[in-house]
């Protein structure tokens, strides 16, 4: 400071240098001081002046400071020196009471100092490298100059960070620093460095980084830990958001369970911290992350698996029904289990079972839809209610079969209040909010449900004493167009829209509620004169939606109402509406400003009441219809007889397909069996071929002891001599042997000539195989022949569809064409009929010579 005060004012006389005249000094100094001491006291003099002279600093001193920070490594006093003079004229923080124009510039100042000093990337390297040193004069400093870098040029300073050796690694050493105030600072730094860039996310993941910050989570605290818990918060959503990776990651880790003591709340919820809100605010923006509609559906459904089997739904659903809880976090929590059931069948069959802790107990349910028709509410909760609905409902033919049935006259009951009676008692309220809210829950009952929607047509309402009841589908529609007091509460845009949307999605894909609709004889004139009129901008889309109605009782009509088939009702547009005039207002749905905002996500989010007009499921109903509703309606009654014979033809087409298909799988299983029947018979056939040898064999050595015997028999007669008792005993015994060789032989030639039999009827069966397998070869012969005629034929059907649609044009070119002959032909005739009687007056003879054409 003595150097300091020598350059500044140590004389007390003469003029005072300036800002910029003073720093050009220190800079000189810095550059050209051969003590280390000079320089630390220069570089530390800039220090005290890099805030009050940040231009003059910046563009004088930058190159000297980053000069020090190569060649002054050893001295951690000169490094935190540099490295805060650097922070200090890079950093763009906010100063109290600065106007906005000061602000802007300081921004650029920042921006173009960033520049310069990353303009080298080497730089940046220098700045990791100094992070290692663990001298917390060096290493803090070095913290702050990096997260302002990554603030200011946040893309560039990450791509050197992602080259750069072990650089992530480097950093993620800082969330191991036992001083907590590099730690936090680290956790900002990593903020920054992780935003918006996957490859980076990845490695901090892979860094074990899910493990340290939940452990740092829990050891602050966790939900009603301070700030550093948010830090660590806002880093797990940066990690996690977007990146299937670092999803998978997370949930093969076991880190989801981790999760489940968060919300953790007691009995006593009052006197909630600003930061205890924010906290459960992040905590539960994390498991929707988790489970985020946009992620791809195997993802979401595996994580939701895990966090109904770890318990965290069921402590989500304790905190919805507990009591105390602030309304905001009421309604993330809403939403947060809203996408942990969507489309989860055992996550929603588990929510349908879940009850409120009143007396008697209802289903949590019940308590929800209470909240959405209730005008006292605040909006975004009951906008949080109905995503809930809606989430219950999505893939969810069980849970819209449950809510329906609440509806049917066979299952009210009288004590108790069921979702069906709140529905109801919303859609007819004198708040246009319930109308919508109510008309946009009973849709989600009837998406691509068939039985729901046919089922709902039962339900009876009763309006009034002494009046009989009316269907459901009938008030619907006398809301629209009766002129009572009804009309005036469903005059509103809101209400109208919501009803439309409900109407469309029930007797979209469903005959017979088209059916009933069309039965009701004020129907279809009123949505006749709806579109047909001009009205005012807030009217169009009414007037869409009614277009869409009204091409749905086409498109769908099973032409059993005589008054109202399919062509009366397109004859009927183009007299009253034109069909021009219909399409172009059945395109004002989508031209809408908020109907492509409804189409991005399912989650309905409106900045105020007014402006909650388009449900998600029902825009993407309305793109699937618009196309063949406007073919439908361009379509004459002869195109549709064209189609209808094309789709014979195909349908025959199909038949023959079918048959063909038919005879190939019955000789493939033909062919199948006869190759069996072959390999059986020619295993047959060898055995009998060995077992013939075998008796063969046993032929020739009975002959062969038979000629032995009757060689001895011979030497024996040849001596008779012999006494008769032992003669008589020889030849008894012979006679008797010979008998038995003689019987045994007649046995074998028996069995010879029957195994002869046997082989020659096996020879015969096998030549028969043989004429069934070449039989079965000309099959396979004759399937390739008709599966090529199958090709052919489908083929041909495609040709013959194309000539067909030339030989119509054809044709009425050649009808015109002999049109336009035969009438020249008959000016012809009538001329040589002129001459002929010309020349009759002229006493000529006429020969009739000529042919008439006619």
């Amino acid at each position: 400071m003595n150097f300091l005060r020598g350059v500044m004012g140590g004389q007390a006389a003469g003029p005072q240098p300036s800002g910029a005249e003073t720093i050009q000094k220190l800079c000189d100094r810095v550059a050209s001081s051969t003590l280390l001491e000079d320089r630390r006291d220069a570089v530390r003099a800039l220090k005290s002046l890099s805030k009050k002279y940040r231009m003059e600093v910046g563009t004088q001193a930058m190159d000297h400071l980053i000069n020090i920070l190569q060649t002054d490594r050893s001295d951690s006093e000169i490094l935190g020196y540099a490295l805060d003079t650097l922070y200090n004229i890079i950093c763009n923080d906010e100063e109290e009471e600065q106007d906005e124009a000061a602000q802007k510039q300081a921004d650029d100042l920042g921006a173009q100092f960033t520049e310069q000093f990353v303009q080298d990337p080497e730089h940046v390297t220098l700045l990791l490298a100094l992070l290692e040193e663990f001298d917390f004069h060096v290493r803090w400093p070095g913290v702050k100059l990096l997260t302002a870098l990554l603030k200011n040029q946040c893309v560039q300073v990450q791509g050197i960070i992602l080259v750069s050796p072990m650089g992530v690694s480097r950093l993620m050493d800082l969330l191991a620093d036992s001083r907590e105030v590099i730690r936090n600072d680290g956790l900002l730094l990593l903020q920054q460095l992780t935003k918006s860039n996957a490859a980076i996310q990845k490695i901090v993941a892979f860094e074990n980084a899910f493990e340290r910050l939940l452990d740092i989570i829990t050891e602050e605290g966790s939900s009603d830990g301070g700030i550093v818990v948010e830090d660590c918060l806002l880093l797990l959503v940066n990690l996690l958001k977007n990146n299937s990776s670092n999803q998978n990651f997370f949930k093969e880790g076991s880190y989801i369970q981790r999760m489940k003591p968060w919300f953790e709340v007691g009995d006593d919820n009052s006197g909630w911290s600003a930061q205890k809100v924010t906290n459960l605010h992040l905590m539960l923006q994390l498991v929707r992350v988790m489970v985020s509609p946009v992620n791809s559906p195997g993802a979401t459904a595996s994580c939701q698996k895990s966090m109904y089997q770890c318990g965290l739904l069921q402590q989500l659903c304790t905190i919805l029904m507990a009591t105390g809880v602030p309304a905001d976090i009421l309604t993330e929590t809403i939403n947060t289990v809203s996408e942990v059931i969507r489309g989860s069948q055992v996550n929603q069959d588990y929510f349908a079972s879940v009850n409120a802790p009143s007396n008697p107990p209802r289903p949590a349910i019940v308590v929800l839809l209470m909240s959405m028709v209730n005008e006292r509410q605040p909006f975004v909760l009951r906008c949080a209610v109905l995503y809930c609905f809606q989430c219950f409902l999505y893939k969810n033919q069980k849970g819209q079969g449950e809510i329906v049935a609440t509806l049917l006259p066979s299952t009210i009951d009288a004590n108790s209040i069921s979702a069906g009676q709140l529905l109801c008692g919303g859609l007819f309220s004198v708040d246009s909010l319930s109308n919508w809210c109510a008309a946009v829950a009973l849709a989600h009952a009837l998406q691509d449900n068939l039985t729901q929607k046919e089922q709902l047509l039962r339900v009876q309402l009763a309006t009034s004493l002494g009046k009989p009841p009316v269907s459901l589908l009938q008030q619907c529609t006398n809301i629209l167009s009766q002129g009572d007091k009804i009309v005036r509460r469903g005059s509103k845009v809101q209400t109208r829209v919501g009803l439309l949307m409900l109407l469309c999605t029930w007797i979209n894909n469903c005959p017979i509620a088209v059916t009933h609709f069309l039965h009701n004889q004020e129907n279809v004139p009123f949505l006749t004169a709806q579109i047909s009129e001009n009205l005012g901008e807030d009217e169009r889309l009414v007037q869409g939606l009614c277009a869409l109605l009204l091409g749905i009782c086409i498109y769908y009509n099973d032409n059993s109402l005589e008054n109202y088939t399919k062509e009366k009702l397109k004859q009927l547009i183009e007299k009253r509406i034109g069909k021009e005039n219909f399409v172009e207002k059945l395109g004002f749905i989508t031209k809408h400003e908020l109907y492509s905002r409804a189409a991005q996500k399912p989650q309905p989010v409106f900045p105020s009441p007014e402006q909650m007009l388009f449900d998600h499921e029902f825009t993407k109903l309305v793109k699937e219809l618009e196309g063949v509703i406007t073919k439908a309606v361009h379509k004459s009654s002869e195109d549709e007889k064209k189609e209808e014979e094309v789709k014979k033809t195909l349908e025959q087409h199909d038949n023959i397909v079918t048959q063909y298909k038919e005879l190939i799988r019955e000789q493939d299983a033909q062919i199948q069996e006869l190759k069996e029947q072959v390999a059986s018979m020619s295993s047959q056939n060898e055995q009998m071929q060995t077992t013939v040898t075998q008796q063969l064999a046993q032929i020739q050595q009975h002959k062969d002891q038979y000629n032995i015997l009757k060689l001895k028999l011979g030497k024996e007669n040849q001596n008779q001599s012999n006494s008769q008792g032992d003669s008589s005993q020889v030849n008894g015994l012979q006679t008797e042997e010979l008998t038995q060789l003689r019987e045994e032989v007649e046995e074998l030639r028996k069995q010879h000539t029957l195994l002869q039999t046997q082989l020659h009827d096996k020879d015969a069966l096998i030549n028969t195989l043989v004429s069934k397998c070449e039989e079965a070869k000309s099959l396979s012969e004759s399937r390739a022949e008709l599966e090529q005629q199958l090709a052919s034929a489908t083929s041909t059907v495609a040709i013959l569809q194309t000539e067909q649609a030339k030989l119509q044009t054809e044709v009425q070119e050649s009808k015109k064409e002999q049109d336009d002959l035969l009438m020249l032909l008959a000016d012809q005739d009538q001329k040589i009929h002129s001459l002929k009687q010309k020349l009759k007056d002229l006493g000529e003879t006429v020969h009739n010579q000529y042919y008439n054409f006619h």
